[in-house]
């Protein structure tokens, strides 16, 4: 299980949030929980996934049956995750969509994305829709260091 709390600016104010990831023994998204405030509102979702369906606050959303993996936007702890199910070697690229939870929006949709894995520890990243891409770093035990322009870990 992933578990982790985010505090950043946001457009509608001071923000935090704690989260959590739940997979399987293959490293697959079985729930994730995300709450908190943003601004002066408050934020409390659950997601989850089974063979069929990923539902969110218990509604199910449609076209998302075939998606694995969860990303939660406020924070990119979660490709840690994708990574870690993935396991590209250098050199080889992977592609892995997934369930984005979106937190301005309290939706959840696709975001394809894509992986190519340069050194041990760097990754070129793309996600077209939305749209992003950059040279990720990783530290060693696999969590991302850097999305540039966008987060910074502290440690």
């Amino acid at each position: 299980m992933l578990t982790g709390a985010a505090a950043f600016r946001h457009a509608g104010g001071p923000a935090g949030v704690a989260y959590s990831v739940e997979t399987d023994e293959s490293w697959r998204t079985k729930r994730g929980t995300v709450r908190g405030f943003v601004g002066d509102r408050s934020v409390n979702f659950d997601i989850r996934r089974d063979t069929e369906n990923w539902r969110l606050n218990g509604v199910v959303v449609p076209g998302l049956g075939h998606l694995l993996d969860l990303d939660l936007s406020f924070t990119p702890a979660t490709n840690f995750l994708q990574l870690k199910r993935a396991a590209p070697k250098v050199g080889e690229s992977v592609s892995l969509p997934a369930a984005w939870f979106n937190l301005d929006e309290g939706s959840l949709t696709e975001l394809p994305q894509a992986y190519r894995r340069l050194t041990e520890t760097t990754y070129d990243y793309v996600a077209p829709s939305v749209p992003y891409q950059a040279v990720l770093e990783v530290y060693e035990d696999g969590f991302v260091m850097s999305y540039p322009g966008l987060w910074r870990r502290e440690r």
